[in-house]
């Protein structure tokens, strides 16, 4: 197989020592399907969402590089030494991700931040990007023309369960009758458009692309935890972590992972609620 030709870099250090020290009593649980704990010898195993979405997926083919996470990925997998015929893509749903146990992958990128729960059972990169919250109408909804988060505390307010998005929505709009949990954005899109829930949440690039014909109401304070800083989700103790890690850090000092968001990320001007 290509050899990693990576070394943890000194900014990379603390984050993977962070998750080790959480995780450090339990056993590792990579996917187990070759000898060195990768899912194919010789090949790089990456997971995205089933379907993925603009802009992270274009067309929802990971498989040619178009999309931020998918041009991270290859770029990802270069810095280990794979070259892009070497990349086989998988897909899971968020939830298979971060659940303890083997994995299909050895790589998933779908919008991951890390959290202490999540760390217990997987591992995860430095951050390649921050976002924010953002709350999606139609229009003509009861929703339609909110500017404040006080009006929307009195609709029906849905998202993906399990998701920084519902808990940022839990937090800080705390809808009175509760968020509605959703097992994946789709299903949350389909409750809107059936006009099951008034608006919905979602980072802020998905929620600019994912619903057709959609009004973004705007973005949710940073400050009351609806800002997600995104990670590569890697199976817990993967041999592989230190050096995704050190390539993250690479693409990030190198100049690379800001030039993939100028491809691929606009510059989003969302108005914040209040």
């Amino acid at each position: 197989m290509p050899r990693t030709r990576l070394r943890l870099a000194a900014a990379a250090v603390s984050v993977v020592a962070a998750v080790a020290s959480l995780s450090a009593c339990a056993p590792t649980s990579g996917s187990g399907g070759s000898g060195d704990g990768l899912v194919t010898e010789g090949k790089l195993t990456i997971a995205t969402g089933e379907p993925a979405y603009s802009p992270w997926v274009e067309d929802d083919d990971p498989t040619t590089g178009e999309g931020f996470e998918a041009a991270l990925a290859y770029a990802v997998a270069d810095q280990l030494g794979y070259a892009k015929e070497d990349v086989v893509w998988v897909r899971s749903t968020f939830d298979e991700a971060i659940a303890p146990g083997p994995k299909t992958f050895d790589l998933n990128l779908q919008q991951f931040s890390m959290t202490e729960q999540r760390a217990k059972a997987v591992d995860f990169s430095p951050p390649y990007y921050e976002t924010r919250q953002a709350v999606v109408t139609l229009p003509g909804s009861a929703a339609a023309g909110t500017t404040s988060i006080a009006d929307l505390a009195g609709l029906d307010i849905g998202a993906q369960s399990g998701t920084t998005s519902f808990t940022a929505a839990e937090k800080v709009i705390d809808p009175d009758s509760g968020v509605q949990a959703y097992n994946s954005n789709d299903d949350a899109k389909a409750a809107l458009e059936a006009g099951q829930v008034d608006a919905i949440v979602l980072d802020v690039p998905t929620a600019t692309y994912f619903v057709e014909g959609g009004v973004v109401l705007g973005q949710l304070p940073a400050e009351d935890g609806a800002s997600d800083e995104l990670s590569i989700v890697l199976p817990f103790g993967s041999a592989l972590s230190e050096d995704v890690a050190d390539a993250v850090t690479t693409l990030q000092t190198d100049g690379t992972l800001d030039e993939l968001k100028q491809q691929w990320l606009a510059d989003y001007d969302v108005t914040e609620l209040s």
